[in-house]
């Protein structure tokens, strides 16, 4: 159908109930794309999740843009940057709101600095297809024809143009986008056969503009990145040619320093190194294992049938802690359930900062030893766990500590930084620690560390809210509203964008095909996350989405944790 359609029918229902909008749903030629109304809010105040469009563009014009998609790697990123070029052009060329609630607003969710795969881009193989949000416009809940017909016949075809037209696509950025994401991976990639368990490249841009920003500081504010000679290792990528920059080994390792000298910023960027970013973010090169999850402690949350008897047991009036439930976590116990669902969903790398720990956790120090007899402290502390965690299960921890030197004695490697720049100092540590007069006793359980199969109940999982309807919604990245609960994400700092939010959302709702009382937590994790990889984001919802992000399989897990009607049945590990 010719624009002119389109055009009749909106003249046709000008000023009516907003409800008319409904006439338009279909398929409507406009240049050289189809645009298709496929979902269409019944009220001007629906939030975005709830309209569908899409745009589908012929890929074999050679007209449109195009790149070497020859691997997974670069056809995600390609998506990726699309996604984002399309959300650039929606601020340059739409108005904006204009009228009742989310009128004149043509938009997706807005990218951040990580490179991820999105449901807001498909590619199949002749077609290129565009999801995003048209809020229709209405004054009240009147119909406001000439605004609508601007917008879909001006802005959205100039938005369209400069995001798939190849005269206005910068190719030099488009090719730097995906080099830079098939480098990293490949960099990744490399961290296993190096020993390593993170790399952070020479020339890396670790600080951000503030606490509350994932965007760099200016590189004329900031010092970058040198690896001390000790750490100092090179890596050759497809694109980047060698790079070098400090490895951090398996293992214990510290990251020490006094205040604002950049201990945690180090840590972010290695926490953020299970993503690639965007070129500019002034952390490209730097990586982590993909199984590195940072933990912290968080009172009250919500914890269920987990097994933390390897670092808190023999509590007052016998309290169950094989099968430990929980409404209202205390700090110790949140950080040591963090733990342990994060060794149940398969970690390799466990990040903790001390500003964000529980002290008693941490460690008991000499003089409190003397006090309080071990056999009156439930508490198995980390300082007593951290190697077995590396011997027995190959787990590895980076540590930021600026102010517990007993972790010395325990530690494979020690990097202190100053002013924003990382020294070797672990030889120096490991004097002190040999010369100190008065050392703490090693307080370590018996055993190796317990991990129970946990077996989720199909029934603790219900999305009906309180109207008897599917409710399943997220309006910010740390906070999920499933049926009648809210999931408080706050600790979990490895999601970054509302779009995965959104994902982890539908995703537990899908998980829940998979509880038949036999699969483990785990398995149904990983039939979940291969049904995303194998079908994709669209299988998670009966609706399509341009709202989704992909996730990691532990961040499913994570959220589940946090629901607070999940139950399980404990099993205990052999």
């Amino acid at each position: 159908m010719e624009n002119t359609v389109l055009t009749k029918k909106l003249d046709a229902i000008d000023g009516k109930d907003y409800g008319a909008l409904q006439a338009l749903k279909g398929t409507y030629k406009i240049k050289y794309y189809d645009l298709i109304f496929e979902q269409i809010p019944k009220d001007p105040y629906a939030p975005p999740h709830t309209g569908i469009y899409r745009i589908q563009i012929n890929r074999n014009d050679q007209n449109m843009v195009s790149a070497d998609l020859s691997n997974e790697i670069r056809e995600i990123a390609f998506r990726d940057y699309l996604s984002r070029v399309f959300y650039q052009a929606c601020q340059k060329f739409c108005a904006g709101r204009r009228g009742t609630g989310y009128s004149g607003v043509i938009t997706i969710n807005e990218p951040g600095q990580a490179i991820l795969e999105r449901s807001s881009v498909i590619i199949e193989k002749d077609i290129i297809e565009l999801r995003c949000f048209i809020g229709l416009p209405a004054s009240g809940r009147s119909i406001n024809a000439p605004i609508a017909k601007h917008m879909l016949l001006n802005e959205l075809p100039q938005i369209i143009d400069h995001t798939f037209l190849m005269q206005y696509m910068n190719r030099e950025i488009l090719n730097s986008h995906l080099d830079i994401a098939e480098d990293t991976e490949n960099l990744r990639n490399q961290l296993n056969q190096l020993g390593l368990v993170a790399f952070i490249n020479d020339g890396a841009i670790l600080p951000r503009m503030s606490g509350s920003s994932t965007l760099p500081l200016a590189p004329d504010s900031a010092v970058p990145f040198i690896s001390p000679k000790k750490f100092r290792v090179e890596c050759t990528l497809p694109h980047s040619g060698t790079i070098q920059g400090m490895g951090i080994p398996a293992g214990v390792t510290l990251i020490t320093g006094g205040g604002y000298h950049g201990k945690s910023t180090l840590l972010d960027a290695i926490s953020m190194g299970i993503y690639n970013h965007i070129p500019g973010d002034g952390r490209e090169y730097c990586v982590s294992n993909p199984d590195t999850i940072k933990i912290r402690a968080y009172s009250g949350r919500y914890i269920t049938g987990t097994n933390i008897s390897s670092f808190i047991d023999n509590l007052p009036f016998a309290k169950d802690t094989i099968n430990f439930s929980t409404d209202n976590a205390s700090g110790s116990t949140s950080q040591a359930a963090g733990i342990v669902e994060a060794l149940e969903s398969g970690a390799k790398t466990l990040l903790m900062d001390e500003d964000t720990c529980a002290t008693n956790f941490m460690i008991r120090d000499h003089k409190m030893q003397q006090l309080v007899r071990k056999a009156d402290e439930p508490i198995t502390t980390y300082i007593d766990s951290v190697r077995k965690l590396y011997l027995d299960l190959g787990v590895s921890t980076i540590l930021v500590l600026g102010g517990i030197g007993d972790y010395f004695e325990v530690a494979d490697q020690v990097i202190q930084m100053h002013n924003y720049q990382a020294r070797d100092v672990t030889s120096a540590a490991h004097n002190i620690n040999n010369s100190a007069p008065v050392k703490r006793q090693a307080e370590s359980s018996t055993g190796s560390i317990r991990i129970s199969d946990r077996i989720p109940i199909s029934d603790s999982i219900d999305a009906t809210n309180h109207y008897g309807k599917v409710g399943i919604y997220a309006k910010e990245t740390h906070r999920i509203h499933f049926g009648k609960n809210e999931i408080d994400l706050t600790d979990l700092e490895q999601i970054v964008e509302l779009s995965q939010t959104r994902a982890l959302a539908f995703s537990i709702n899908y998980a829940k095909k998979y509880m038949n009382g036999i699969n483990t937590l785990h398995q149904i994790i990983e039939k979940t996350l291969h049904d995303i990889n194998e079908q994709g984001l669209d299988i998670i919802d009966h609706r399509i989405s341009p709202n989704f992000a992909c996730f990691r399989s532990h961040e499913l897990a994570f959220v589940l944790n946090r629901l607070r009607s999940f139950r399980v049945a404990i099993l205990l590990s052999a």
